[in-house]
């Protein structure tokens, strides 16, 4: 397939720091991360957006970026939304199946979905997914692919993930304003699951979890599909305020500190070494044992997982997370943070690492650049849908059909 000299970028809005990924297909027809970029977060609360002008300018700030680094100009961007604003449901539709001789076709299936789907949702909510877990042909259930086959009833259990209304506008508008165009939204964690998990994983069950500045969002991959989602308004910069506050030094020191001396596993922190905080008003230094640091910190991250342990518990249908845990996002990189994870879960955890047949570069590598590579991702995916559907003589009737192809190749 050859791909016209098109450009893929993914656009990360994240609390802290706006990132951008800028991706093109090679003479194999092979995608090749050729830019990156990224600009602090301004005018963003939580990754929502509040202030439309500094939003833009940062927007603007990261892309050019990237844009500079790729020689190449973009123009359409995949962006990822999460935090706060997202939310989650499951859902089931049933319809009779209308097709010639009782085989199911591709109307039924975008019937069934659509019945799914019809649920009530408040007005400042919008769907942003529906994807489909399994479906059931008369009582058969666990079927992945229901075309061509033979059937009476139609039945489909999917997961709806919904968004808030100013959240998704507001951001688009921030997009739209720096001179680019938001030609699809994904969910942030839809989008490091597409890079990080392994078919093993998500077969098994797998609980993805990303660690960002203001919030945590996590999602549950099991039998091959999204059962559970969602978002915790804890994060990185909550742990540096804890440090900052009994350590009674600023904001600043404390994030220098925890990113370069803390850890928040006891047994890991070396009791005998010292850390030295910087005095304030006149105060001299003082030194604090690392051990310390540890007994702030644990307390703030074994939360963070009990929380996510308990909401995920609380969904029915969710059983052993035999595939563990992979953690992502600027707030993995603490140390003790997989340790303290097994210890909570009584699974396995891991760093997550981007995978997806791409040569990407060390940057990628860096879990705060996880949910920008798998936008990346989905956009060459979603590429893919789009020019096979056109070579069917057609074109999606709308967003929804389009996102359900190129979302059901994953999960």
């Amino acid at each position: 397939m050859t791909h016209d000299g098109a450009v893929i970028a993914g656009l990360d809005i994240g609390s802290d720091s706006i990132r951008c990924l800028v991706a093109e297909y090679g003479v194999d027809g092979n995608l090749i991360i050729s830019g990156w970029g990224s600009a602090p977060s301004e005018g963003l609360r939580k990754g929502v957006v509040v202030n439309i002008e500094a939003a833009r300018e940062a927007v603007m700030a990261a892309v050019e970026a990237a844009e500079q680094e790729a020689g190449r100009t973009v123009t359409d961007l995949v962006a990822a939304l999460g935090g706060s604003s997202v939310d989650s449901l499951n859902s089931r539709g049933v319809v009779a199946v209308s097709g010639k001789n009782r085989e199911i076709g591709q109307a039924d299936v975008d019937r069934v979905l659509e019945a799914a789907r019809a649920v009530v949702i408040p007005m400042d909510r919008d769907i942003l997914h529906v994807l489909p877990q399994e479906y059931i042909i008369d009582d058969q259930n666990g079927v992945r692919n229901p075309l061509d086959m033979i059937g009476v009833r139609l039945e489909a259990e999917v997961h709806i993930v919904t968004a808030a209304v100013s959240a998704s506008r507001n951001m688009e508008k921030a997009v739209e304003r720096a001179g680019y165009k938001v030609a699809h939204v994904a969910l942030g964690g839809l989008a490091s699951a597409r890079a990080l998990l392994s078919e093993d994983e998500k077969e098994m069950g797998v609980l993805l979890v990303d660690i960002g500045a203001a919030s945590t969002d996590y999602i549950l991959v099991q039998g091959g599909a999204p059962r559970v989602t969602g978002s915790l308004p804890i994060g990185g910069g909550v742990v540096t305020s804890d440090l900052a506050t009994v350590l009674k030094t600023p904001m600043e020191a404390a994030e220098r500190i925890k990113c370069s001396s803390a850890c928040c596993w006891e047994p890991l922190a070396d009791s005998e070494e010292p850390v030295i905080i910087p005095g304030v008003g006149g105060r001299p230094p003082s030194p604090v044992p690392v051990l310390e640091l540890a007994r702030i910190l644990q307390p703030r991250m074994e939360e963070l997982f009990g929380l996510i342990r308990q909401r995920v518990e609380r969904v029915p249908g969710t059983g052993r997370l035999d595939g563990g845990l992979v953690l992502t996002g600027g707030g993995a990189l603490l140390p003790g943070v997989t340790e303290l994870a097994n210890h909570v879960f009584h699974q396995p955890a891991r760093l997550g690492t981007p995978r997806g047949g791409v040569d990407w570069p060390q940057i990628c590598r860096d879990p705060r650049w996880t949910t920008a590579s798998g936008l990346i991702l989905l956009g060459d995916a979603m590429r893919g849908g789009e020019k096979d559907e056109a070579s069917r003589g057609g074109e999606s009737k709308n967003m929804l059909k389009g996102l359900l192809q190129w979302l059901g190749e994953f999960f």
